[in-house]
């Protein structure tokens, strides 16, 4: 019997085969569990710096967002836009309960509003800088003056490295032509 249904899944019906097909649906599920458990260690971590915490934020606000707009507007009942067309086909997506159906968008949103929430304790964490906003402007265009400067070098650096590998280039090009004209010994 269960011989018969894994050739049936495998076979037969080859497009409901999972991509982990090889591990028991508990397994998976344990996976998905214990990888869940490491991204909210990896977001909560202490050794963490804020940077790097604010990056993993923003990345949790883009995709919290981008599913709620993504559910929104795949829950959205259908709109007549105008009178003058017939009415639209019903929403293929199956039809839930009302209940649901209003619950989600407002579960949804409190989840965005609250990633947000972290986010902005997040920059409040962030340090101030010492000598208030001219100091950082002072400081940015000292930083921008040595990173012109460094460009400089690294240009010069860059043609005189271009120059020697022209040079290295047509040197090689004289030993190859000097290797083909050599005639071999009678």
């Amino acid at each position: 019997m269960i011989l018969k249904k894994y050739f049936i899944t495998y076979f037969v019906f080859p497009q409901f085969i999972s991509p982990h097909r090889h591990l028991h649906p508990r397994a998976t599920h344990a996976r998905r569990r214990r990888t869940r458990r490491a991204r909210e260690r990896r977001r909560r971590s202490p050794g963490m710096d804020i940077i790097s915490q604010l990056q993993e934020q923003v990345n949790a606000v883009a995709s919290i967002a981008f599913n709620t707009f993504g559910t929104l507007q795949r829950d959205a009942p259908p709109v007549q836009l105008s009178p003058n067309y017939p009415d639209p086909p019903a929403n293929p997506n199956g039809v839930e309960d009302a209940a649901t159906l209003a619950e989600q968008p407002k579960l949804l949103s409190a989840e965005l509003v609250k990633a947000a929430k972290q986010f902005d304790a997040l920059v409040a964490a962030l340090p101030l800088t010492e000598g208030g906003e001219e100091a950082q402007l002072k400081r940015i265009a000292e930083l921008q003056t040595e990173n012109d400067a460094i460009g400089q070098e690294l240009q010069k650096q860059l043609e005189a490295a271009e120059k020697e590998l022209r040079q290295v280039q047509e040197l090689f090009g004289q030993a190859v032509d000097n290797c083909l004209n050599l005639k071999k010994p009678d």
